[in-house]
């Protein structure tokens, strides 16, 4: 049985008393050779997992983290590890070459023709100072550092700030393409959910500050789903199912209601929709997000 290369539990973190908790205990494993998309709203927790995961932050006691067999962030894990961060600042003298030597130092797999291979497809100037680069070029030089490290563990924290369509698209390319040839695990963090999905291999989805699914991304949608019918005949649809509680949003006009529901489509469902004439389709990542944001709103409303 493949072993996990980073063991995560009751992770917790809050800032100060007065502060929900920005992660509240949560609990999980990441695999070899995956792609995780970390997704969920502005504010979920999904910067601050990953900034703990890499011990940029202390956890709150009582959290746990284990990474590639160790406790501890030794040098030997450090190597094996890198954190794409939004924002990234450079220091004044600081040029684009040298932010490229540095990260070659740092890290034994280093591949320089892909670094370089990305620099020219992004169009990064070299000799510019890194501070001085656009949004979308400080992210293109980020992408290149998280690609070439050949880290075992890649996070990357909305590596496409600042990029057009079109150099996003070139960043899941290369992404897809460096994976296949060098299978390691990626956690990617986004708010873009439909566009990155091809991407993904699994989906852990944090709304604030709990983990609600961790689930394969090709059986993630099926836990939401949208309905339609009569009033009435949703109605019993919800009530039959016990699903009240899970309807993330709902409307109503002349007789006939839709709701969305943040609820895995069980068979039994399916069963019970055909039997009360109630339509069922799927819904789209995106949807699935704002499903579950918007169920837990109106739990905590009620």
């Amino acid at each position: 049985m493949t072993k996990p290369i980073v063991r995560v539990s009751q992770l917790a973190k809050t800032y100060h008393h007065k502060d929900p908790h920005v992660l509240n205990r949560v609990s999980f494993e990441l695999y070899p050779h995956t792609i995780y998309g970390l997704i969920g709203r502005n504010s979920a927790g999904k910067t601050t997992l990953l900034t703990a995961l890499m011990n940029q932050i202390q956890a709150d006691s009582g959290s746990f983290i284990e990474l590639f067999g160790e406790s501890g962030f030794s040098s030997s894990v450090l190597a094996k590890t890198h954190l794409m961060r939004t924002g990234q600042t450079y220091s004044d003298d600081t040029r684009v070459f040298h932010v490229l030597r540095m990260a070659e130092i740092a890290y034994p797999m280093w591949d320089a023709e892909l670094a370089a291979e990305a620099v020219e497809l992004f169009e990064i100037p070299l000799k510019l100072k890194a501070r001085k680069l656009s949004d979308g070029q400080k992210s293109a030089l980020g992408i290149a550092v998280a690609l070439a490290s050949r880290a075992e563990l890649t996070l990357m924290d909305e590596p496409y700030t600042g990029l057009d369509p079109v150099a996003r698209q070139k960043f899941y390319d290369l992404v897809l393409r460096d994976f296949s040839e060098n299978p390691r695990t990626f956690v990617i963090s986004t708010h873009l959910i439909d566009e990155i999905a091809p991407l993904l291999n699994h989906i852990i989805l944090l709304e604030k500050g709990s983990i609600l699914l961790n689930v394969p991304a090709d059986d993630a949608t099926a836990y939401a789903h949208e309905i339609s019918g009569t009033d009435d005949a949703v109605a019993v649809y919800l009530s039959r199912n016990n699903l009240e509680r899970s309807v993330a949003s709902s409307r109503s006009l002349a007789g006939r209601s839709t709701a969305l529901v943040a609820a895995e489509l069980t068979d039994t469902c399916v069963r019970c929709a055909q039997s009360l004439g109630v339509a069922v389709s799927s819904v789209s990542l995106q949807n699935l997000v704002a499903a579950y944001s918007q169920a837990t709103e109106r739990q905590a409303q009620s």
